[in-house]
């Protein structure tokens, strides 16, 4: 099954095609698609207060634009003091907004300057991030999905960045798992996938994939 993937991120896309190993899904790019049909892409707004909704927004837009199944994904970030167990202050939690908005978006470099001033300021902060995923399959056929599974595991912030750095996903460079300590690029390769909750974009699709297979 051939599915475009709605992001420009070659960082995300990569992390797809690891979560959904061993499936029979081909995951395209929507600028790569775009680009081969000669369509500009439009500028979406994420208006939405969830990942979902965020999602849906991006899926939505990309199917009346291309007519072909697509999904999106949306993250939201959560912190907490890890010494006190308290959530941070409301107007310092990323939330669905953890690269800005519209002119406001923020670069890596940004981001990094930013989670690694707060954990300066509150000390280790503990942080997860909440996933979630819209599929249009056709005009009848589709399947979203926010449910814990998809969450990624909780982890550490601190502030001295590892020396590694994948562009897309600068806060894998500041993110430590919790229980040995290490940073998640220190443990093995592709560790900090489960940051994104590979497994349970696994099961998504798998469940899917058998569901369709019902239909027909």
């Amino acid at each position: 099954m051939e599915i475009i993937y709605g992001t420009g991120n070659h960082a995300k896309i990569l992390f797809m095609e690891r979560a959904l190993k061993g499936l029979p899904v081909e995951i395209s790019s929507i600028s790569q698609v775009a680009a081969a049909r000669k369509i500009a892409l439009p500028w979406l707004e994420e208006t939405g207060s969830t990942p979902l909704e965020n999602a849906r927004i991006k899926a939505e837009a990309y199917y009346k634009l291309l007519g072909s199944p697509v999904f999106s994904c949306d993250s939201g970030l959560y912190l907490w003091n890890h010494e006190t167990g308290q959530p941070l202050p409301k107007e310092e939690q990323p939330g669905v907004c953890v690269r800005g908005r519209m002119e406001k978006r923020r670069s890596d470099d940004d981001l990094l300057a930013i989670y690694t001033g707060l954990v300066r300021k509150y000390g280790l902060i503990r942080a997860r991030y909440m996933n979630a995923i819209c599929l249009i399959w056709n005009e009848e056929i589709r399947a979203e999905s926010m449910e814990e599974d998809l969450w990624g595991e909780e982890f550490l912030l601190t502030d001295k960045p590892h020396p590694k750095r994948v562009e897309g996903f600068p806060i894998d460079s500041i993110s430590i798992d919790i229980r040995t300590g290490k940073y998640y690029y220190d443990i093995k390769d592709n560790s900090q996938d489960t940051l994104a909750g590979n497994k349970g974009f696994y099961r998504f699709f798998n469940c899917f994939l058998e569901q369709l297979s019902d239909k027909r």
